[in-house]
């Protein structure tokens, strides 16, 4: 499986064409952001968001048409993470295998640090 990494966040050929699919109908150069933030059931929750553009010192992974930007804050939280896209039973969603997480909700959007 080929896969692409900035930063030791780990991004994986599923997730970049979801990305691409995901932003095919958002405006031209936009990005999926993912962050971390307080809250949740477990202390820090994933979020995703449709963005028009980077930010500064934003940690960019994909090409010209999965761009996704990590902040550098979140990035802190979530180093050495596997960002996935699955499709199974439970329903279709990204999925980050964390390895700096010691405790994860059942949904798997919030986790313990």
């Amino acid at each position: 499986m080929s896969e692409l990494v900035a930063e030791q966040v780990v991004a994986t050929e599923r997730a970049l064409k979801r990305v691409a699919e995901v932003l095919r109908d958002e405006a031209p150069g936009s990005f999926l952001r993912i962050s971390v933030n307080g809250g949740g059931c477990s202390g820090f929750q994933y979020a995703f968001d449709i963005v028009p553009a980077a930010e500064e010192g934003d940690i960019i992974l994909g090409d010209s048409e999965s761009r996704l930007a990590l902040d550098p804050v979140s990035l802190d939280y979530i180093k050495g993470a596997q960002i996935d896209f699955v499709d199974d039973l439970m329903g279709s969603s990204f999925r980050i295998e964390n390895p700096n997480a010691t405790a994860s909700c059942g949904c798997g959007t919030s986790f313990a640090v």
